[in-house]
């Protein structure tokens, strides 16, 4: 019997973190690093760093939903970056950085508007979400030596600075729904 599979595409800031934060989850199948949202036909890293395609660094997560519930993904995703930040995480500034879900299926496209309701609802004190909700209209996988990066590059500078600290953060409060 074939496993039942769903598709979502995130973009939380530098792909190389949102590709380790939701590697550690059980139920996810696969997660591919690339870009999406422009309008540039197959872009490159190159092209894409320097902000004219309109893509975003993005992650394309299979998942089994028997396995992690969509709500549970989406709880990461928001919890695992600052979704608040237009166009920023961190020291990574432009819209290829921006905070953007891309959906695949009707019905995640609703989930995700109200998840986002409900979070700008529960804490007034707070700045809103400005996270970008769209329709996945084309996706291009990163080059090859973006694929699994942390796990490739674990004593690279920026992992241990940047990636290290979000993975623990992620242990610590999504602890239930990693891989044992």
């Amino acid at each position: 019997m074939k496993t039942k599979t769903e598709v979502i595409v995130f973009g939380g800031g530098c792909f190389w973190c949102t590709e380790a934060v939701f590697r550690m989850l059980a139920g996810v199948i696969s997660v591919m690093p690339g870009y999406a949202g422009g309008t540039t036909f197959n872009p490159t890293y190159e092209s894409v760093s320097m902000g004219g395609t309109g893509h975003a660094e993005v992650v394309r997560v299979e998942y089994n939903p028997d396995v992690v519930r969509f709500p549970d993904l989406l709880t990461v995703f928001f919890g695992s970056h600052d979704p608040t930040t237009k166009n920023r995480q961190g020291n990574d500034v432009g819209t290829q950085y921006r905070s953007v879900v891309f959906y695949t299926t009707q019905a995640q496209k609703e989930q995700v508007k109200q998840f986002i309701e409900e979070i700008n609802n529960s804490h007034t004190l707070g700045e809103p979400i400005v996270t970008e909700v769209e329709p996945l209209t084309n996706f291009y996988e990163a080059e090859d030596y973006h694929k699994d990066y942390f796990a490739k590059n674990p004593d690279n500078s920026y992992c241990e600075i940047v990636i290290n600290p979000k993975l623990e953060k992620v242990k610590e409060r999504f602890g239930k729904l990693l891989s044992k």
